[in-house]
């Protein structure tokens, strides 16, 4: 083996898919792109790095609300272009043609592009390690959307795409709770 950088080895450890973010901040919807996101456990609870450098958190943190949009592949091109903008001179849902659709519990739009949505609160932020803690309150699927594989960020620019589901329900079937 080689050495490499430590500063590079966030890159060995790949995240979740990437995700949007969208907020309401009392005037207008935005979008950001996300790449580090966590699931918390097997209840509705997920982690998002983000701080004060995106002009969507001051939002975040008057709302204590948002939605994360989970889009497909096909739409990589958005996800890279409303992650490369600012929100504080682009309206990111018509530059990207990408629809909002009102929610139900937030005043966050859904994306209808996306293949899901899940509406949250914020539970807490932990400005320490720039984590905002979030509950999701209702999710959505459109499982009508043919494309159904998430991108998922190295942190290089580059971007590995979902592939094969693998069934090892069975096998784990002791470490699952009975929901799933």
């Amino acid at each position: 083996m080689r050495v490499m950088p430590i500063s590079k080895a966030f890159t060995l450890m790949e995240p979740g898919p990437v995700v949007f973010v969208t907020t309401n901040d009392g005037k207008k919807n935005n979008i950001m792109t996300i790449s580090w996101t966590m699931v918390m456990d097997f209840t509705p609870r997920f982690a998002i790095t983000t701080g004060p450098w995106n002009y969507s958190y001051a939002a975040l943190r008057e709302s204590k609300e948002c939605v994360i949009s989970i889009p497909t592949v096909d739409l990589l091109d958005k996800v890279v272009g409303v992650g490369t903008c600012s929100g504080a001179d682009t309206d990111k849902f018509g530059r990207f043609a990408l629809t909002p659709v009102e929610g139900k519990h937030v005043r966050s739009p859904l994306i209808k592009e996306c293949l899901a949505n899940i509406e949250c609160k914020i539970i807490d932020i932990i400005e320490e390690h720039n984590i905002v803690v979030l509950e999701g309150v209702a999710a959505y699927f459109d499982n009508s959307r043919k494309e159904k594989r998430t991108v998922h960020a190295v942190g290089d620019g580059t971007f590995i795409v979902d592939g094969r589901k693998l069934n090892r329900r069975e096998m784990m079937k002791s470490k699952l709770p009975d929901c799933i």
